[in-house]
């Protein structure tokens, strides 16, 4: 936690100097403090959770194609570590469940459906198989999953991904899908929109803060956290040696 209370979350882990979403980067990311980490998941073409950002897995692997369209043992074939720097070539899609094991700290679990594929029943049942309920965050730009979510695990911590639209819409929104937190992107973050949240008393996270301008802002408004790809940056700014 930084010195002005604002924790800083890893996006896609330490995504800044590790290839994002893979076990380089949420190691990397641990080990330099984060409070917590965030990754993406979707379901790959036999069901199984996977880690990954993009719905194919062009930029991120040396593989062409949707994520869907593969199966497990078809991703985990793929190198999704070289596309960034040849020291992190062999580095895999890692599932959600590796993921759990390999990471000690909160992890923020973004949730990308397509449609109503049953996404958010696996990811939950791969959460509670690991007895990390209650260091996960579920959240997602899709209402509809988070209400589903909701319907199944009222106990389970979501909260609601928000871009530009009026932060009365989030939090109506967050109230009926049940959210315990606004993950607002930075652009919508002022003085106005951090009261409209604190009267519903949802924390504020904001994405995604890469600049010391940025930190410096959101934290004088009083974030509650922020994602950034380098938390290596914030980190050493409230932990001076």
């Amino acid at each position: 936690m930084t010195a002005m209370g604002c924790a800083v979350i890893a996006h896609r882990g330490a995504s800044g100097t590790c290839p994002e979403n893979t076990l380089a980067a949420f190691r990397r990311a641990v080990e330099l403090g984060a409070d917590m980490i965030e990754l993406d998941v979707q379901l790959a073409r036999d069901g199984a959770v996977v880690v990954i950002h993009d719905w194919t897995v062009d930029r991120t692997t040396d593989g062409t194609g949707a994520v869907g369209d593969r199966t497990l043992a078809e991703l985990r074939a793929l190198d999704a570590g070289r596309w960034f720097a040849p020291a992190f070539a062999g580095e895999r899609v890692p599932t959600l469940e590796e993921v759990l094991r390999a990471v000690p700290v909160p992890i923020n679990v973004e949730l990308k459906p397509r449609g109503e594929d049953g996404l958010e029943s696996r990811a939950l049942a791969v959460v509670r198989g690991a007895h990390a309920l209650d260091r996960v965050v579920f959240s997602s730009f899709d209402r509809g999953i988070l209400e589903r979510l909701h319907g199944l695990a009222p106990d389970a911590a979501l909260a609601l991904l928000w871009e530009c639209d009026p932060i009365s819409d989030a939090l109506a929104w967050a109230g009926r899908v049940g959210a315990r937190a606004l993950h607002l992107r930075k652009d919508a973050a002022s003085s106005e929109s951090l009261t409209e949240a604190a009267s519903a008393r949802l924390p504020v996270r904001v994405w995604t803060v890469n600049e010391r301008s940025e930190f410096d802002r959101l934290g004088g408004l009083g974030v509650d956290a922020v994602f950034t790809d380098f938390p290596e940056r914030f980190l050493q700014l409230a932990r001076p040696e």
